[in-house]
């Protein structure tokens, strides 16, 4: 299996249940949000871009050996309002600014492209609501670089889990990847998990 992702965090989640993919590679695209494109259709949009420019660079150069390409994207959103993947410690304060004492969606869209089969999809959306966070903490946060990198500027496996009053829905999926999901889609193509 190809994880078309180089986050290590999706990596750690697949590990965690025993899946070691053969090799990982990054799909190098656009991440800017259509005009007007709501949460769910931008995460589908990417993950599937992701899935099928991976594995079709692949199939180019290894005809001869099939693979299955797995590709995912998380996006975290307050209402319509799509948060960025925080670059800086200025987006991270205004990401954290505006989740405080505030719920918000985290998507999740999972691809799957297999050779002779019709690329498959999974999203997964969970709801979470942070408590209201002082300054103090969104700075000490800030100052961590936790968050640089994270969509919605945070990561709850780490410092900002202590910011999560209620989570409804897959923890995994806000780490980055829904695991009962991914392995579901991954077994219906015969990959053995």
């Amino acid at each position: 299996m190809l994880l078309a992702s180089e986050s290590p965090r999706r990596k750690a989640l697949l590990a965690q249940i025993g899946i070691v993919p053969d090799l990982i590679r990054a799909a190098a695209i656009d991440e800017s949000p259509l005009k007007d494109e709501l949460p769910r259709l931008h995460a589908l949009r990417l993950a599937t871009e992701k899935a099928r420019i991976v594995a079709q660079n692949y199939g180019e150069t290894h005809a001869d050996a099939p693979m299955l390409v797995l590709a995912a994207d998380t996006v975290v959103s307050c209402g319509r309002r799509i948060l960025p993947k925080a670059e800086s410690a200025d987006v991270v304060r205004d990401c954290l600014e505006r989740l405080s004492g505030r719920q918000h969606l985290v998507t999740t869209a999972v691809a799957l492209a297999a050779p002779g089969v019709k690329l498959r999809t999974r999203i997964v959306v969970t709801r979470v609501a942070f408590r209201r966070l002082t300054d103090s903490e969104i700075e000490i946060y800030v100052q961590s670089r936790e968050g640089e990198g994270k969509a919605g500027g945070y990561a709850i496996q780490g410092r900002a889990e202590m910011f999560v009053k209620r989570l409804n829905g897959s923890y995994s999926n806000v780490v980055g990847l829904p695991l009962a999901e991914t392995v579901a889609l991954l077994r219906g193509c015969g990959y053995a998990c």
